[in-house]
């Protein structure tokens, strides 16, 4: 009898050994899957007005940990997050906003040079990002609204002196649930924030 129970023990335990190796296949699998990547794209201030010679470096936004990876951020309600299945951004979401402002600003070409502030020249100016709001938020009616909410700091390199700060924010109501319908409303968020804020921007660096 006593051979017989460890027996079926150890035959349990091979099982279950099986099985969670049948899972750790199955969640490898499952993560080699390919996601539906997207980009966004720039949208430049006015081209006209007062030129300038100034450089300017645009800092990585500020954002908070949920927010800064590769995944579109869904908020269900306001104290849940999850992300949009099979589909992420082309690179971190503070690093494809940083490199939207930085085309956005720099198509106007009213600046001498507009770049990461990683690397470049030393700056006259710096523009400090902290990302509030980039989501898309659930509404109690099952509506899915594409939110931006972005803080731009402009600071003199020179002497740390804040220059001016503003907030913009904007939304667009996706069409529905599909990646690519969600991804058009972000642009059409952007296609209004992208050149205000650039604008706003040359006009005081």
């Amino acid at each position: 009898m006593q051979i017989k129970t460890i027996t079926r023990r150890a035959a349990l335990a091979g099982a279950v050994s099986a099985l969670g190796a049948c899972s750790a296949v199955s969640a490898l699998n499952s993560a080699a899957e390919p996601i539906d990547t997207y980009d966004l794209t720039p949208v430049s201030g006015a081209k006209g007005g007062r030129r300038s010679t100034r450089t300017l470096l645009v800092a990585r936004p500020d954002a908070p940990a949920a927010m800064a990876i590769d995944r579109i951020m869904v908020k269900p309600d306001a104290a849940s997050i999850t992300y949009l299945p099979d589909a992420r951004w082309s690179d971190e979401a503070p690093l494809v906003l940083q490199s939207l402002l930085i085309r956005s600003i720099s198509g106007t070409g009213r600046m001498g040079y507009v770049g990461r502030s990683e690397g470049g020249p030393v700056p006259d100016t710096a523009l400090l990002v902290r990302m509030d709001a980039f989501q898309v938020n659930v509404t109690p009616g099952g509506a899915l609204e594409v939110v931006a909410d972005i803080a731009l700091t402009l600071l003199s390199d020179r002497d740390q002196r804040v220059i001016a700060t503003r907030s913009f924010t904007h939304s667009a109501v996706a069409a529905d649930d599909n990646p690519a319908s969600v991804v058009g409303a972000f642009q059409n968020v952007l296609d209004t924030l992208l050149p205000a804020m650039a604008d706003w921007t040359v006009a005081r660096a």
